[in-house]
């Protein structure tokens, strides 16, 4: 996901993607350095496919928590004039948006949803306890996001396109409605969606990331008559070594329309698509739009409201 599909989520840090690159990670590049002097010294990487650490990898190479925190805060401001203080982020891998989200506010909470056990222990190990205190206001859950609970949120999220797992209609209102009752009645549903002219192309796509290797989103293969497609997500290191297929994703390629009458149909009352109307040159600024011009590629989100 670069080049023409530089603003899909798997890239987009933002436009000027790698200014941004290491937030969050200045900890962990410092020990790293640390511990490979030699290493840097001598002008060599100092990862490999088999020093590195995937999760981390995929964080630097696809995450942006700091611009989506922003995002929900002018949004929660704006259609309802207060600050949302509970975030529920489901699909949640290793929690970094709800680290960053608990830091953002000392009376913010978050609590993070995903079935895998290895990447929410690797957030518990990386990104808790940096956060000292304020790890007391992060709760990680391993379970199906569509498990009921009493717990109502603010904002309730669901990011990097995870909810296209569910294949079906049925499956996806499922979904939506249990997220419609875990949100408050003045809360709001956070979702993203890609898509574009290249969106269905069998294609790979290279990009260098800052640390010494490179990410490679690969759309392996889209069926256009169910929209099943099998993308995955490779590494590759300086040393020449490589992680293929780090990051498998096989989901239900969905289109605006659907997600938005899905996502009423489940309960929720409007649903409104912010389309990024920056310049290519400048940061992404995503606004509330009706209308817009198709591109190559693109990602959009989505704010739906009980």
């Amino acid at each position: 996901m670069s080049t023409a599909n530089e603003t899909r989520r798997n890239q987009a840090k933002s436009k000027k993607h790698k200014r941004e690159q290491l937030n969050g990670h200045a900890k962990d590049d410092a020990s790293l350095k640390a511990k490979s002097s030699k290493k840097k010294k001598s002008g060599k990487s100092k990862l490999s496919a088999k020093t590195a650490d995937i999760y981390d990898l995929y964080e630097r190479s696809v995450q942006d928590p700091e611009s989506e925190v922003k995002l929900l805060d002018r949004t929660f401001k704006k259609l309802l004039g207060r600050r949302a203080l509970s975030l529920r982020e489901d699909f949640c891998g290793t929690a970094l948006l709800c680290a960053t989200w608990v830091k953002s506010h000392p009376d913010r909470t978050a609590t993070g949803v995903d079935l895998d056990a290895n990447v929410l222990e690797s957030g518990r190990t990386r990104h808790l306890p940096p956060l000292g205190d304020a790890a007391e206001r992060v709760t990680l859950l391993q379970e199906d996001v569509r498990a009921r609970r009493s717990e109502r949120f603010d904002v309730v999220c669901a990011y990097n396109f995870s909810y296209w797992i569910f294949t079906t209609r049925d499956a996806m209102v499922e979904y939506f409605s249990a997220v419609c009752e875990a949100v408050a009645d003045d809360g709001i549903f956070a979702l993203d969606a890609y898509g574009g002219t290249e969106a269905m192309e069998a294609r790979e796509e290279y990009r260098k990331v800052k640390g010494g290797f490179t990410y490679v989103w690969d759309q392996a293969s889209f069926n256009p008559i169910d929209h099943y497609a099998q993308n995955y997500i490779h590494f590759h290191f300086k040393d020449g070594t490589k992680l293929n297929k780090a990051f498998s994703y096989a989901w239900r390629f969905w289109s605006l329309p659907e997600i938005r009458e899905l996502l009423l149909e489940a309960g929720f009352k409007d649903v409104s698509v912010y389309w990024d109307i920056a310049d290519d040159d400048e940061d992404s600024d995503y606004r509330a739009r009706k209308v817009v011009d198709n591109q190559p590629s693109w990602v959009c989100y989505l704010i739906a409201r009980k």
